[in-house]
């Protein structure tokens, strides 16, 4: 700021000089003509006439002799003398006496204005710069004490405190970026309780069948007939218990697998085509059930910046569950549309529908008709945290089913 102010200070001044000194020539030029024109033999007039033209027309005339050498078209020079500033017009006058017109005027008021000048602009450069510095100090002041909220608010936090920002405390200017940490700090505190709820159900299931297990050998071991059947049955039913205890660890491996895909580069793809390509090869799995899956996807394309893997483990994951609970004959609809600068997936079903009670995107909640580990959900949840999205289940207002919503809001250029 400084410089730019410096800068524009030089070409005024520069400016200023300029246009007084070529007004000055320009006028010296015209007296010259003038008396050209006016006096046929002007070194007679000069002779005559040099007081009165001296207080007409403020200047000095005389004619001067140069040598041949240095006869030069018309030049000015300034000098000083006596305390005054001249600037002297040299105009060829008789070449062959190699003679000049010399116009003399004393422009030392000019100069004092010129100084004038000068010295005003010195002056409000300083008074702009103190006044600068005095708007950057208080500027700065104002910028630095939300950050400062925001740096202690941030170095209080820890996964035990994790309360939202008061945004009364800080100027309106800073409520966006107020909003974008509150955001975030609810994303991390939902993180970090549904990993909680991830640890303690993972706890819960494996330890409900290891207990089962361990009661159901303690009871062959101290039954006093024992037969083989007895034993081999006990067995089978721990290897039954085995299996569900591999499907549980093989749905928590599964999800750290998908938590890495969080990690994954975004890339900027056509949504629609995207969408429409996966939603083909569910359409196959459908006919193979004996179940039909309809697509309605508008707008016809839409570029996005996005991450492609997370994207398809939440279309994976709702579509395959809409199959899962409608019933052989039944159809399954997959929407797309834009609303008020979100971009909006629905996946509607035909099945017996859900217990809104029951919070489904946790680790380890399912309804008691679905087979899986109930990670699925949880696994959907996560990723659409990741993307910045939002994701609800509903019942169809109809009763006949449920409704999957993926809202996810839009690039703004």
């Amino acid at each position: 700021m400084a410089v730019l102010l410096g800068f524009f200070s030089l070409i005024l001044y520069t400016y200023i000089n300029y246009s007084v000194e070529t007004e000055l020539r320009a006028s010296l030029v015209k007296q010259a003509n003038y008396l050209i024109a006016k006096y046929p033999d002007l070194e007679k007039a000069i002779r005559e006439q040099k007081r009165l033209l001296r207080q007409t027309l403020k200047i000095d005339v005389t004619i001067l002799r140069a040598p041949s050498a240095r006869y030069q078209p018309l030049h000015f020079h300034t000098v000083e003398r006596d305390g005054h500033t001249y600037l002297q017009a040299y105009f060829p006058h008789n070449f062959s006496r190699q003679s000049y017109l010399v116009l003399s005027a004393d422009i030392t008021q000019q100069k004092k204005m010129q100084n004038k000048v000068f010295r005003a602009i010195v002056l409000l450069n300083a008074i702009a710069m103190i006044l600068i510095l005095l708007y950057a100090f208080i500027l700065s002041g104002m910028l630095l004490s939300p950050i400062r909220y925001f740096s202690r608010r941030l170095e209080r936090m820890n996964e035990n405190i994790l309360e939202p920002l008061n945004l009364e405390e800080i100027p309106p200017e800073f409520h966006p970026l107020g909003r974008s940490i509150n955001s975030l700090v609810a994303r991390i505190k939902s993180f970090l309780l549904y990993k909680k709820e991830l640890f303690v159900g993972t706890a819960h299931e494996l330890k409900t069948p290891l207990a089962v297990m361990k009661t159901r050998s303690q009871v062959a071991l101290i039954k006093q007939r024992k037969t083989p059947e007895d034993l081999e049955r006990v067995l089978r039913e721990n290897i039954g218990t085995i299996d569900d205890m591999n499907r549980i660890i093989g749905a928590i491996l599964e999800f750290g697998r998908a938590e890495g895909a969080q990690f994954e580069k975004p890339e900027t793809i056509d949504l629609i085509d995207f969408i429409r390509n996966k939603a083909d090869e569910y359409a196959l799995l459908a006919r193979s059930e004996g179940k039909t899956l309809r697509t309605r996807l508008y707008p016809r394309h839409l570029k996005l910046t996005i991450q492609p893997l997370l994207l398809t483990q939440i279309l994976q994951n709702l579509i395959q569950n809409a199959l899962r609970f409608t019933p052989r004959g039944g159809t399954v609809y997959l929407f797309s549309y834009i609303k008020d600068d979100r971009f909006v997936i629905k996946v509607r079903d035909e099945g017996p529908g859900i217990d809104e009670s029951i919070d489904l995107f946790a680790p380890f909640k399912r309804a008691k008709e679905s087979p899986g580990a109930g990670l699925g959900l949880f696994l959907v949840k996560s990723a659409a945290d990741a993307l910045g999205a939002t994701i609800t289940l509903k019942n169809r207002r109809d009763g006949k089913g449920t409704v999957a919503t993926f809202s996810l809001p839009l690039e703004k250029n």
